[in-house]
């Protein structure tokens, strides 16, 4: 398959995932994804480079006042590992657009903050 072959067959695929909506709509959409990505990948290297291991990353929530501190000291944010793009990808086919509802809600919402 060349270049043009895999350009193709991308735009094909973006237009059957996109459905109905615009495509600059689309766009919108597919460029936040990839910065909550971006974000997310980030903290994750962040924290096993200050000694947390996958496990104790999975146990990473707002309810560690200490951890949730750390991280937004040193990354200006937080995400919770239930929050995470990784965690959502693992969840394979049960994912739910509930998951990035909540997730924006809780990246947003200030810390400490019990809404």
């Amino acid at each position: 398959m060349n270049k043009q072959q895999l350009a193709a067959k991308i735009w094909e695929s973006a237009n059957q995932m996109r459905s109905k909506i615009e495509a600059n709509d689309y766009k919108d959409y597919i460029l936040g994804f990839i910065f909550y990505k971006f974000l997310s990948d980030k903290q994750v290297q962040f924290l096993l480079q200050n000694d947390f291991d996958n496990e104790l990353i999975s146990k990473v929530s707002e309810a560690d006042a200490d951890t949730v501190k750390f991280v937004q000291d040193e990354l200006g944010y937080f995400i919770a590992y239930d929050n995470l793009f990784s965690t959502w990808v693992n969840d394979g086919k049960d994912f739910d657009i509930a998951y990035v509802r909540d997730s924006l809600s809780a990246f947003s919402r200030p810390r400490g903050s019990n809404l």
